[in-house]
């Protein structure tokens, strides 16, 4: 059986419904809010000068690999986590 305890005091101006408000229009500012355009340009350009995608040399699958038996004990969860990312290489 479990229980749920909850204090809650009505000290203040500061209601449930003000915070519930102030909460939601934080919210919907962040979902509407726009970067400027030049913002945009320049990350534009920089993601052309990037390479998208770059093959994990040996050294890194071996790391990948040799992290997972360290952790084999521990989480072995992770371990073979790691195992599939050393895979996918």
């Amino acid at each position: 059986m479990s229980t749920l305890t909850s204090t809650y005091s009505n000290t203040g101006t500061d209601g449930y419904f003000s915070n519930l408000g102030r909460a939601t229009r934080a919210f919907v500012g962040a979902l509407l809010a726009s970067k400027p355009y030049s913002d945009l340009a320049q990350k534009d350009v920089a993601s052309a000068e990037e390479p998208r995608y770059t093959r994990p040399s040996k050294h890194d699958i071996a790391l990948l690999n040799s992290e997972a038996a360290r952790y084999e004990h521990l989480m072995p969860n992770l371990a073979s986590e790691l195992r599939f990312l050393a895979s996918r290489g």
